[in-house]
C-alpha cells in the first residue's frame, strides 16, 4: 500500500489518500468511528439503513497529525492511521486497545471485493449476526450473509434468512462494536481460518464500517441504535399470545379457534391468516369460497378482541384480467427487469410472477397502496414472507440478470441484484410500513417479516424461520432471540412448539412455557401436520399451558414498559446475561456457561433447563446479586459459587471478587412451570389476568418490591395503538431498606393518560422482621414466606410509605 497524505480536515474527521484511494476517518458521535474507503474512483451510495441525524453528525474530533501517524479523537476513543500503510489502530481513551489491523494495510482487494483484517485477541468473544442457528458465542467460526429462504433448518446451517452485519466484541467486562454497511454477500471469519485473526469483508460494493468503542455492551447498543434507529412501539396486541397456522383453511375454522381460546379462558389477541385465505394463494385476494364474508370474520374477530393479521407475500401472480396488482403494476412500471429490459417472471405461490422493485419510491408507494382494501375492512396487521426472495425457479431466488433502479443522490441508478439482494427483503418491509403509516397515519402499523437487513427494525418485527418440533429447536430459540435482539430487532419470535414436524406434548408445553418471555409469543405450525393449539393433548397440558400464557398477561405492564424502553434506547427486551452484568466474574460473560438462560428486561432471569429431553437437575447460574424464585418470591439464600466448565468435564469457580462473583442454584425440572429469578433491587409491575390486551384489568396495579437496600421500577402505560399518544403515563417507583426502616415513594405520575388502577397492591419480597407501618396502616405480614402486603389509594401526586423491618 503507497503512502497517505491528509487531503482535508472537517468538523467530521480526515480524509487521507494515496494514488490507489481514499480514506476517510469520520465521527459522528464522539463512541463512534467511521471508516470509508473508495478506490478507483469509485463513487458513494447513499446507506439504506443509516438514518438521517447520524448521517448529517459530526463530533468534531481532535486531530493531529506526525510525520508517521494522523490521529483523531474524542473524549470516548483514539483513532491512528499509519500514514507509512494505512493500517489503523483504535483505542479507548485510556489507550486500551479496541480494533487493531492484523496486517500493514487497511485492507485487502479480493477480485471485485474485499476483506479487512484485524488482530483478535485470545479471550474475545463475539456475539451478534442475527438469527445464526447455535450457540451465542461466534467465536471459532466463519458466516456468510445471503438471505436465504432455510425450510427445516439445522443447527449450524448458513446462512439463513437474514443480513445483520453486526457485532459485538466483549472481554474482561469491556465491549466494543463493528457494523459493516454492505448489502453484498458479506463474510466473518471470527478467528476460524487463523485463530489470531478476524475477517470480514464482501464480495462487492463499498468499504464502509464502523466502529463503536462501548466499554459496555449496552453503550455499544445504543451507539448502534444511534446509527440505525430504533423500533418503534408495536401495538399493546402484538404483546399478546398470537395464534397461527398453515393454515386455518376457512372462516368456520378460524372463528372456531377463536371462540375456543375465549371457551378455554386462553388469552389471546391474534389470529393470522396464511396462504389458505388468498384465491389460488395471490397476494390481496380472498378465496370467497372458503370465506365467503371475510369482511363480517374480521369484525367478529374484534368482537371476540382479537386483532387479524394477513399474509400478503411479495410476489404478484401474473394475471391480466381481474387480478388490480398485475396491472396496476404493469401500467406503472412497478416491477423489477432483467438486463435485456423485460420484465422479470418466475414461479413462486401464484404460479408465474412478478415482483416489485422495493429500491425505487415509485415501486414502495405502488406496493403500499396495495393495503387500501384490506385495511378498510379492519384487517390489524400485515405479514410479508418469502421476501428473502425465495422463488420456486431459478435456483431459488431471483436470476443474476435481475436489475434494480435505486434512488440515489438527486437520481436513479441502475444496480444488480447481487448489490440489492439483502436488501430486497428489508425494503418490502419498508414499502408495507409505509403505505400502513399513509392508510392508517394515527395508527402503529403492524408488520411481520422474515427476511430483512440491518435497519429493518425500523419497518416490521420479524421472526426466525421455519424450525423444527424438537428439543435442540427449543434450546436454538434462545441464543437465535438473544442475537436478533443485539442487532436492533427486539420485536422477534419463534415458531411456538415449532414449524416443521410434531411436537411432544412435553415439547409443546415447555416451547409455550418459555415463550411466554419471549418478546413476542407466536404460536404457528406447517400444513400437514398435527393441531398445535394450546389444548391439543389435553389435562395436564392445558392447564399447563394456559397458567404460562395467564402468567405472561399479569406480566403484560413490565413488557409493554420494557416495548417502550426498546423504542427509546435500543436496548432489547430479551437480553443476554453479559449485557445486565458486564463486570461479573471479573467480565467473564456469563452467557458461555448457561447457553439457556437470558434476561428479561433488568429485572427476570430466565432459566429454563439446557435438554428438557433429559428432564435431571441442573445448575442455573445467578449473576452477582440478591435473587428471588419469581414463582415463590422466596429470596435464595442457599446458593453455592458458581463453577466454569472446562476441558474433560473439570471446573474452576467463576470470579475471585466477592461483589462480582455470581452464584449458583441447583433446580430440578418442575413441568409446571419453568425457573424464573427476580433481581434483588427491582420492583415488577403486574395485574391480575386479562383474556386480552383491550379488556381492562380488574382490581389494582401490584407493584412486586424485590427488597435489596435500593430497589427502582418503572411503569409505562398509553392507549397501546396510537404512533403519538396524547396522552401517556409514566410511573417512577423506589424503595429504600436500611438500619431496620424502609421507605418507598411512588413518584408523582407523569402524563395525562388515565390509569386504569384506583388502588396500588405493594408486595414486600425478602423482609425478615416487620414492626408496622410509621402511620399504624394496616398490611400483612406473612412470617414464612418473608412477605409483606400492603394496598395504597393511587394518587396523582407522590405516595410515601414508611415502615420497620429488616432485610
Amino acid at each position: 500500500m503507497r503512502r497517505f497524505v491528509v487531503e482535508s480536515e472537517s468538523g467530521a474527521g480526515v480524509i487521507v489518500r494515496n494514488d490507489d484511494c481514499t480514506l476517510a476517518l469520520e465521527m459522528p458521535r464522539a463512541d463512534i468511528l467511521r471508516v470509508r474507503i473508495l478506490c478507483h474512483d469509485e463513487t458513494p451510495v447513499p446507506s439504506w439503513v443509516i438514518v438521517e441525524s447520524a448521517q448529517a453528525a459530526q463530533a468534531a474530533p481532535r486531530i493531529s497529525q506526525s510525520d508517521d501517524v494522523v490521529t483523531c479523537a474524542t473524549d470516548c476513543l483514539i483513532a491512528e492511521l499509519a500514514l507509512a500503510t494505512g493500517a489503523l489502530s483504535v483505542r479507548d481513551i485510556n489507550g486500551h486497545p479496541i480494533l487493531l489491523d492484523a496486517d500493514d494495510a487497511p485492507f485487502h482487494e479480493r477480485g471485485a471485493g474485499f476483506t479487512i483484517r484485524k488482530h483478535l485477541t485470545p479471550e474475545l468473544a463475539i456475539f451478534g449476526l442475527g438469527d445464526k442457528p447455535g450457540r451465542l458465542n461466534r467465536r471459532g467460526r466463519s458466516f456468510v450473509n445471503w438471505n436465504t429462504d432455510s425450510y427445516a433448518f439445522q443447527e449450524g446451517q448458513d446462512p439463513l434468512y437474514k443480513d445483520i452485519p453486526f457485532f459485538i466484541g466483549h472481554e474482561s467486562g469491556r465491549s466494543f462494536g463493528v457494523f459493516l454497511d454492505n448489502t453484498w454477500r458479506t463474510r466473518f471469519d471470527f478467528g476460524s481460518a487463523e485463530e489470531d485473526v478476524l475477517e470480514f469483508g464482501a464480495t462487492g460494493g463499498p468499504i464502509d464500517y464502523y466502529v463503536m468503542a462501548g466499554p459496555t455492551a449496552a453503550d455499544v447498543l445504543q451507539a448502534y441504535a444511534f446509527l440505525t434507529g430504533t423500533p418503534p412501539l408495536p401495538p399493546k396486541w402484538a404483546l399478546g399470545y398470537q395464534q397461527s397456522r398453515y393454515s386455518y383453511k376457512t372462516a368456520d375454522e378460524a372463528i372456531g379457534i377463536a371462540r375456543r381460546l375465549r371457551e378455554e379462558r386462553i388469552p389471546a389477541d391474534v389470529m393470522w391468516f396464511d396462504l389458505h385465505l388468498l384465491d389460488q394463494n395471490r397476494s390481496f385476494t380472498v378465496d370467497t369460497k372458503a370465506f365467503p364474508d371475510f369482511p363480517t370474520l374480521v369484525q367478529d374477530l374484534h368482537g371476540l378482541g382479537f386483532a387479524a393479521v394477513v399474509i400478503t407475500d411479495f410476489q404478484i401472480a401474473q394475471v391480466e384480467e381481474g387480478y388490480a396488482p398485475y396491472r396496476g403494476g404493469y401500467e406503472q412500471d412497478a416491477f423489477v427487469r432483467r438486463q435485456d429490459g423485460s420484465v422479470y417472471v418466475a414461479q413462486s405461490w401464484g404460479g408465474p410472477s412478478v415482483f416489485p422493485d422495493f429500491s425505487h419510491e415509485p415501486s414502495r408507494l405502488f406496493w403500499g397502496g396495495l393495503y387500501s382494501g384490506l385495511v378498510e375492512i379492519g384487517v390489524n396487521g400485515f405479514w410479508n414472507d418469502m421476501n428473502e426472495p425465495a422463488l420456486f425457479s431459478d435456483g431459488g431466488t431471483f436470476a443474476k440478470d435481475v436489475v434494480h433502479r435505486i434512488d440515489t443522490f438527486g437520481g436513479i441508478r441502475q444496480g444488480t441484484h447481487a448489490e440489492m439482494h439483502n436488501v430486497y427483503g428489508m425494503l418490502n418491509g419498508r414499502a408495507t410500513y409505509g403505505g400502513l403509516r399513509r392508510l392508517r397515519p394515527e395508527s402503529r402499523p403492524f408488520v411481520m417479516m422474515r427476511a430483512t437487513y440491518a435497519g429493518g427494525h425500523r419497518y416490521a418485527i420479524t421472526w426466525t424461520g421455519d424450525n423444527l418440533s424438537t428439543w435442540n429447536h427449543l434450546r436454538l430459540s434462545t441464543p437465535m432471540l438473544l442475537s436478533l435482539g443485539l442487532g436492533g430487532f427486539s420485536f422477534a419470535a419463534v415458531n411456538l412448539g415449532g414449524f416443521v414436524g410434531t411436537p411432544s406434548p412435553e415439547l409443546l408445553t415447555r416451547w409455550l412455557q418459555v415463550g411466554a418471555f419471549n418478546p413476542i409469543a407466536i404460536n404457528h405450525s406447517d400444513l400437514m401436520t398435527p393441531m398445535q393449539e394450546p389444548w391439543v393433548h389435553g389435562e395436564p397440558h392445558l392447564t399447563r399451558r394456559r397458567a404460562a400464557i395467564e402468567a405472561r398477561y399479569r406480566l403484560m405492564p413490565y413488557l409493554y414498559t420494557l416495548a417502550e424502553e426498546t423504542s427509546r434506547t435500543g436496548l432489547p427486551m430479551m437480553r443476554p446475561l453479559f449485557v445486565e452484568f458486564p463486570q461479573a466474574a471479573s467480565g467473564y460473560p456469563l452467557d458461555l456457561e448457561a447457553g439457556s438462560q437470558f434476561m428479561l428486561g433488568r429485572a427476570l432471569l430466565i432459566a429454563p433447563e439446557p435438554f428438557g429431553e433429559m428432564p435431571e437437575n441442573y445448575t442455573v447460574i445467578l449473576p452477582p446479586g440478591t435473587w428471588y424464585d419469581y414463582w415463590t418470591g422466596i429470596r435464595l439464600d442457599e446458593t453455592v459459587p458458581a463453577k466454569l466448565t472446562g476441558n474433560s468435564g473439570t471446573s474452576t469457580t467463576l470470579g475471585a471478587d466477592d461483589a462480582h462473583a455470581p452464584r449458583a442454584v441447583t433446580v430440578s425440572p418442575d413441568p409446571d412451570v419453568i425457573a424464573v429469578f427476580a433481581r434483588g433491587g427491582t420492583i415488577v409491575p403486574h395485574h391480575d389476568t386479562i383474556q386480552h390486551t383491550g379488556e381492562r384489568p380488574q382490581g389494582p396495579l401490584r407493584l412486586d418490591i424485590y427488597a435489596a437496600a435500593e430497589c427502582i421500577g418503572t411503569l409505562y402505560d398509553d392507549d397501546g395503538m396510537s404512533i403519538e399518544p396524547a396522552a401517556m403515563l409514566r410511573l417512577h417507583v423506589r424503595a429504600n431498606f436500611a438500619d431496620g426502616h424502609f421507605r418507598i415513594v411512588i413518584a408523582p405520575r407523569e402524563g395525562s393518560f388515565a390509569p386504569w388502577w384506583t388502588e396500588i397492591a405493594i408486595t414486600i419480597h425478602g423482609l425478615s422482621t416487620f414492626g408496622g407501618l410509621d402511620d399504624g396502616g394496616n398490611a400483612d405480614f406473612d412470617t414464612g414466606r418473608r412477605r409483606l402486603s400492603l394496598i395504597v389509594a393511587d394518587r396523582a401526586e407522590e405516595t410515601v410509605i414508611e415502615g420497620m423491618g429488616n432485610l
